[in-house]
């Protein structure tokens, strides 16, 4: 727009001194009208359409929703258990996250859903979950659920078949969706950010909350 503008202000002015106090009352109102931006190192997407929440039994049998998390900053990764690589340097990443914020790593919250309910019972889970912080929660949808679920959150996973009878792992999208205190989807966070990152991100998500 204020390239348009430009051309404008030089055509219609012939005066010099018009030209350059035209150009600077553009330029003002330009910055005016456009929203700065926070500076994110994850992906900004608010306002989409999908991962728009859950209703599913936590590793005490408790149904939970997205609106049980509001009040504070909620990380939701889809994963399991025997998971080699990427879900636990995930979790880690948010547990080191939450200790470089300090008190207020004590308003994010994270929520594990997993892709394995066949072997990820319950009690697998809460001890899985204790492994990086007592506070992370552990989501189990049924076989049913599944399906819809991941779709719904644009979630890749397949079953893949391993070298012996039974043994299988899952190859999965790597990603985490952030949620702000009001249960709004704002972020989606690749693999491998770091804490650090993950950190800065989460602290302006919380500032702008308050």
């Amino acid at each position: 727009m204020i390239i348009t503008f430009e051309i404008f202000i030089l055509k219609t002015f012939t005066n010099p001194a018009l030209q350059l106090l035209a150009l600077f009352f553009c330029l003002v109102l330009n910055t005016a009208c456009t929203p700065n931006k926070p500076g994110f190192k994850s992906v900004d997407i608010t306002g989409a359409d999908y991962a728009l929440g859950f209703k599913l039994s936590d590793a005490d049998g408790n149904s939970r929703s997205l609106e049980d998390f509001k009040g504070k900053i909620l990380l939701v990764f889809f994963g399991y258990t025997q998971c080699p690589d990427v879900c636990p340097t995930t979790l880690s990443e948010l547990a080191q996250a939450k200790q470089l914020m300090g008190e207020a790593g004590q308003k994010v919250q994270a929520a594990f859903i997993t892709l394995d309910p066949e072997r990820d019972k319950p009690a697998i889970l809460k001890a899985y979950m204790a492994n990086f912080d007592s506070s992370f929660v552990a989501l189990i949808p049924s076989a049913e659920q599944l399906p819809a679920l991941a779709k719904s959150y644009k979630v890749f996973y397949q079953k893949v078949e391993g070298k012996t009878a039974g043994s299988y792992t899952f190859d999965h999208t790597a990603a985490s969706f952030i949620y702000d205190t009001q249960g709004r989807l704002r972020l989606y966070t690749r693999y491998g950010l770091g804490a650090q990152a993950l950190a800065h991100d989460l602290e302006i998500l919380l500032k702008s909350s308050l």
